[in-house]
């Protein structure tokens, strides 16, 4: 099967170069595409959002003139997982994206193969995490379709250590934010040079702890309220690697310095593209990878936090800047995930849509204003990872191509780098269908924990009544409750398929 995957490719690439002629555009007709990502950045941690302290003014300029998404999901509440869906289109239980140190498949067909097909130029800044970066890597940025790339296996600090095209790492000096979107302007610089358009995906490693502020942005927040000091956290020490414990007020300080630096760093890449004439036929959209970690968790609205299902989990900033379209700003209430950026890709550029099941829905008709809700419901599965690596499966990529080359701060195993695994998963057993769940449809959602040997448990709010999911409305809706879980049963047979494989034979 993974020996099929180049084959595979070749032929998806000849059918996207033919069947999509009657949607060819000149260069200069397509909008250029940036996509924005930040590393554990939560709903509620900007400006526009309400947050007390935070001073983040171009994400909140770009909420006030562009379009705003108050209810826009990452995939999964942890980060490797939601980089695949957003690469995908697809859940990450379809490929074996179950947590943080799994890597994606090489037969997925990305967006990045998309936009090469399509006619762009495509590039990728930043944090990878869904396989290493090194050249030799079946799932490197590289083989997932982007033409150039300066990235990292995992997270990264100040004077980031990068790699270019999958070379050995290099130590580049300075505030990490802006040396990888310095990195994309002048990437995007030899595009309009050539006249070609462009699509540039950036993945921040800010403000994943541990934390490193610049000096100038530290000041900013001096004075946090010093109640936060009463609260101690755990989290990575930047000089051992190792877990430690500081007061909360310290690690905010650090933490909301990063997230102003990376939004210093966005405005900076948008005055280059106002001053390149750029500005009007560039789509910029901003999210994050999942909620708020629980180190920082310390003003949200929101129930829940990084790695559970509850909203301080999943929702995360959303916002898109494409002047040229969006003439006028405005906010929506529509449900939208990281699994709809590639259906909205292919809509938008005339390519056909892979030929396997995806999770996403295009967002051209909301973002035109024709579209105010989603007509499918979104579903969240957090796979129940013992039950994947109990019996001993057999690795889906051999692990020498899996080992990382970009060295952390942080401590993994006792070795500061990043290996990846992956398995192969031949049938669908019972037990596959554990873990914990949910199901977003319209203004209800549906939380489930399956567990072997008991009934499932559930819960389920009206998120446009009750946000901060304090009001469990299951005992009173069961048959809401009983037509839901068979809805949502019936898409992880769905999922599970993939996950053996069988989506790459169709």
């Amino acid at each position: 099967m993974r020996h099929v995957v180049s084959v595979l490719l070749l032929a998806f690439m000849v059918g996207l170069a033919h069947s999509g002629d009657v949607f060819a555009k000149s260069s200069d007709q397509l909008p250029n595409i940036i996509l924005m990502m930040g590393d554990d950045h939560g709903w509620e941690e900007t400006g526009y959002n309400g947050h007390p302290h935070l001073k983040t003014p171009v994400l909140d300029r770009m909420a006030s003139q562009g379009l705003r998404l108050d209810n826009f999901y990452a995939g999964h509440p942890t980060c490797s997982p939601t980089r695949g869906s957003f690469l995908t289109g697809r859940h990450p239980n379809r490929y074996g994206t179950f947590t943080p140190n799994y890597s994606m498949r090489p037969e997925e067909i990305t967006i990045g193969h998309i936009m090469q097909a399509a006619g762009y130029q495509t590039a990728h800044f930043g944090k990878w995490h869904v396989g290493p970066v090194k050249k030799s890597s079946p799932t490197s940025p590289g083989a997932m379709g982007f033409d150039e790339w300066l990235s990292h296996d995992n997270f990264f600090e100040l004077d980031p250590v990068l790699s270019r095209n999958g070379l050995p790492p290099q130590k580049l000096p300075g505030e990490s934010s802006q040396v990888i979107v310095d990195a994309a302007k002048e990437f995007i610089e030899k595009c309009q040079e050539n006249d070609k358009p462009y699509f540039v995906v950036i993945w921040f490693g800010s403000p994943h702890e541990p934390y490193s502020g610049l000096p100038e942005d530290l000041a900013l927040y001096d004075n946090l309220p010093d109640d936060l000091s009463l609260r101690k956290v755990r989290l990575t020490s930047n000089e051992t690697g190792r877990p430690t414990v500081r007061p909360q007020r310290d690690v905010l300080r650090e933490r909301y310095a990063e997230i102003t630096a990376m939004d210093r760093a966005i405005g900076s890449l948008q005055s280059y593209l106002r001053e390149t004439g750029d500005l009007s036929n560039t789509l910029q959209l901003y999210c994050g990878d999942n909620g708020t970690p629980s180190e920082a968790v310390a003003v949200s609205p929101l129930r829940g936090k990084k790695g559970n299902l509850y909203e301080g989990g999943i929702r995360v900033p959303g916002v898109i800047l494409w002047p040229e379209r969006i003439e006028e700003p405005r906010s929506t209430s529509f449900t939208a995930s990281t699994s709809d950026l590639l259906p909205t890709l292919c809509a938008l550029t005339g390519r056909p849509l892979p030929k396997r099941p995806l999770d996403g829905i295009s967002l051209l008709p909301m973002i035109d204003g024709q579209s105010s809700a989603r007509e499918e419901p979104l579903c969240f599965w957090m796979y129940n990872v013992s039950q994947e690596t109990a019996t001993s499966p057999a690795p889906y990529i051999p692990s020498k191509l899996q080992t990382g080359t970009t060295p952390l701060v942080k401590l993994m195993g006792g070795i500061a780098t990043r290996n990846f695994t992956n398995f192969v998963h031949p049938k669908i057993e019972d037990d596959d269908y554990l873990g914990s769940l949910a199901m977003i449809d319209g203004p209800l959602k549906l939380l489930a924990k399956v567990r072997p040997d008991s009934p499932p448990e559930f819960e389920l709010y009206n998120l446009e009544a009750d946000r901060s999911e304090q009001e469990d409305l299951a005992a009173a809706n069961p048959q809401i409750i009983d037509r839901a879980y068979t809805q949502m049963r019936r898409w992880q047979t769905s999922v599970l398929k993939s996950l053996t494989g069988a989506n790459y034979d169709e």
